[in-house]
């Protein structure tokens, strides 16, 4: 994560990418494995998944972890951060809603 000059700037560089915001909302829902995540976002490929939970663990936004079992077992969950966040992207989802209704609207 790096500091921009307007704070504004730093949030939406640090959650930009291909479904972290959604990535996000999920794991505000409880822990998830990577498999789980999957297939919660069917549309995202498993390479740019790992891309993106890589770079949310690197932010500070969730943390991975590793159990020692056969087959290994990962577990993804949100930090304090990470939920601290979730009010944000909460406001961000309905403002997406409302711009969604609104583009119904000129398409019809």
């Amino acid at each position: 994560m790096k500091k921009s000059y307007c704070p504004i700037d730093t949030f939406i560089n640090t959650i930009k990418g291909k479904r972290k915001c959604t990535i996000i909302l999920h794991l505000f829902q409880g822990d998830k494995r990577y498999g789980e995540l999957v297939k919660l976002l069917p549309d995202i490929s498993e390479r740019m998944m790992t891309k993106q939970l890589k770079e949310l663990t690197e932010d500070g936004l969730i943390t991975r972890t590793v159990f020692a079992e056969v087959p290994p077992r990962v577990d993804y969950s949100l930090t304090a951060l990470g939920k601290e966040i979730h009010p944000t992207l909460k406001s961000m989802f309905r403002g997406g809603l409302l711009f969604e209704k609104s583009i119904i609207r000129v398409e019809n």
